[in-house]
């Protein structure tokens, strides 16, 4: 039972991620001081998710929507997961890790991660 809910998941999120692709979001436009600001303030964020995880596709749409430069990490094995786990404190996805002014805050929920962005560089 547990395999077959794990594959609807992952099959239901390649859905997910091939509707986004074909629904792609349409970037914010800003002028090259503007952008290269913005790519400064965000080279410090990062976003640690499952690839085909929905929560985290709606997050993606948000970061393309609002041309940011944010790296993606996966954390569903490896290096990354680890961190995740051992600094964030939990493993669970999205997570926006923010370092700003010496100050690392981990965000969990795909809302406040969008609100989040969404306040900070629209």
């Amino acid at each position: 039972m547990k395999l077959i809910l794990k594959s609807l998941r992952e099959g239901l999120g390649r859905l997910v991620i091939f509707v986004d692709w074909i629904f792609s979001p349409s970037k914010i436009k800003r002028n090259d001081e503007s952008q290269a600001k913005t790519d400064q303030l965000t080279k410090d964020i990062k976003l640690y998710q499952f690839y085909a995880c929905p929560f985290c596709t709606k997050t993606r749409r948000t970061i393309k929507r609002l041309n940011l430069k944010i790296e993606t990490r996966n954390a569903q094995k490896g290096e990354y997961r680890e961190e995740l786990k051992l600094k964030g404190g939990q493993i669970k996805v999205p997570c926006l890790k923010v370092e700003y002014a010496g100050e690392i805050n981990w965000l969990y929920n795909s809302n406040d991660i969008i609100d989040y962005l969404c306040e900070r560089f629209s």
